[in-house]
């Protein structure tokens, strides 16, 4: 099966892939970096030389790259804070719908009076939630808060939007917008490394953050395994 991944700092951090091929696709947008093995691409949306904070991420040539490369389905992990107490850190779920509230949809339609109907095709996480099991639970159907960075939020922000939905990110609704244009089908797993800020009586802080995100990484690395012996 040709699959697409999009992932983040996690996987700057493994091993996993360090013996897949490098090679770069230009693009109206820019240039990608992409990793690659048989089927399967690879791209960090933070980058690989200098990671870029979220907000700074060239979406457009991430989506546009896989597009030109002859990708239709993308399985993209996002790690997210926690908005539900009985979603806590550790828990993997799929996101099926999102808010975007605080900035506008990254677009390709610069230049068409045209928008895209939003929305996550997840297409293949059936698949994945029946094959990962008993190994990994996913809790599919959630919401995506999304928020625009690269700070976290404050507590004052986070208890207007827990309510919004389930989790929050700032990556996977550009993702989404993005695909859904492009007609690429989008899949949505997301890791909880958190509780947002506040919650369940903690304090975020970005060197908190990284600290969290390296206890998950065995799990992440474990999951692309399993990923790539499903997919293959």
């Amino acid at each position: 099966m040709k699959v697409a991944f999009l992932s983040g700092t996690s996987i700057v951090n493994s091993t996993l892939f360090s013996a897949w091929d490098v090679k770069t696709v230009a693009t109206a947008h820019g240039a990608v970096t992409y990793k690659t093995k048989g089927d399967f691409a690879l791209i960090n949306r933070h980058g690989y030389q200098f990671p870029l904070p979220p907000h700074s991420i060239n979406y457009r040539a991430n989506i546009r790259a896989l597009a030109e490369l002859g990708f239709q389905d993308v399985v993209s992990l996002n790690s997210v804070g926690s908005l539900k107490k009985e979603l806590p850190p550790g828990t993997l779920v799929s996101c099926s719908d999102y808010v975007c509230f605080q900035q506008g949809p990254v677009t390709f339609f610069d230049d068409e009076l045209k928008g895209g109907a939003p929305g996550i095709a997840n297409n293949l996480i059936p698949l994945l939630v029946g094959r990962l099991a008993p190994e990994f639970t996913i809790h599919p159907g959630k919401v995506y808060v999304q928020m625009r960075g690269p700070r976290f939020e404050t507590k004052a922000e986070i208890r207007v939007v827990q309510h919004w939905g389930d989790v929050i990110g700032m990556t996977a609704a550009h993702e989404a917008d993005l695909c859904t244009e492009a007609g690429l089908r989008y899949n949505s797993l997301a890791l909880i490394d958190n509780y947002a800020n506040g919650l369940e009586g903690t304090e975020i802080d970005f060197a908190k953050f990284k600290d969290l995100v390296k206890d998950n990484q065995a799990k992440v690395n474990r999951l692309f395994v399993r990923l790539l012996e499903i997919l293959g």
